[in-house]
């Protein structure tokens, strides 16, 4: 989250270009929405015992279970004049058109989904969802970063995320109807570099877009060390 934050941070000095993002969490993670309250949307004390971090993001939206094995994470960084629009629903709608093209590629047909006033738009296979992001706009300049499921581990899932009302084992049950991955889809494994190699082709068909891999910039990881006392301090910034 440090690091989404010094890109953010060095796009908008103009240091750094538009900038595409993908990464996994080790170890296993949960991150909270920036309005968040953790006691209420986190076992904190089960994640603890369980070694998963719980981080809170810049970003808004609701609290997200982040697996090792079972997820790739995106960030886009990038002026939105030059994404076309200033409106954040139209930039998740295209930058969700990339991330559709990518399942597409892997043999999977995603829709769109507005969300409402609860949710994030997202995107769902047959109603089920498989991906959900969250964005900041700051100065010219978005943030969004989000997840695409690979695989599901509903029940540790569900050890670490409060759903209310109902109990662990209960919510994972539900979210079976409600959550859905690549791998559940197309009935078999698929590697992280295979999803993430669809991902960056998805994100130039759809952005008709080029990508340059690089490192970040000596700027980038400075401001990304200050940031991480930050994020380490989990929940009170």
């Amino acid at each position: 989250m440090a690091i989404d934050e010094a890109i953010l941070n060095a796009r908008i000095a103009q240091k750094v270009p538009n900038t595409l993002r993908f990464y996994r969490w080790q170890p296993s993670a949960v991150s909270i929405g920036r309005n968040q309250t953790l006691q209420t949307e986190v076992y904190t004390d089960t994640a603890a015992s369980l070694g998963i971090d719980v981080v809170r993001r810049i970003s808004g939206g609701g609290a997200v279970y982040h697996d090792f094995e079972g997820e790739i994470t995106y960030s886009i960084i990038a002026k939105v004049s030059e994404l076309g629009t200033t409106d954040p629903i139209t930039i998740y709608t295209k930058i969700y058109g990339a991330l559709s093209d990518a399942l597409r590629l892997m043999g999977i047909p995603a829709d769109y989904s507005s969300g409402d006033a609860k949710n994030c738009p997202n995107l769902t296979v047959l109603g089920k969802k498989i991906s959900g992001s969250s964005q900041i706009i700051s100065r010219g300049v978005v943030l969004q970063h989000g997840t695409l499921l690979v695989n599901l581990d509903l029940p540790q899932m569900f050890r670490v995320l409060q759903l209310h009302g109902v109990s662990c084992s209960q919510a994972a049950d539900i979210a079976k109807h409600k959550l859905t991955s690549i791998q559940t889809e197309l009935g078999h494994k698929i590697s992280p570099s295979t999803v993430a190699n669809a991902l960056a082709q998805g994100f130039k068909a759809i952005l008709k877009i080029q990508l340059q891999e690089d490192n970040l910039s000596p700027e980038e990881k400075v401001e990304a060390e200050k940031l991480e006392e930050k994020y380490r301090s989990t929940i009170n910034y």
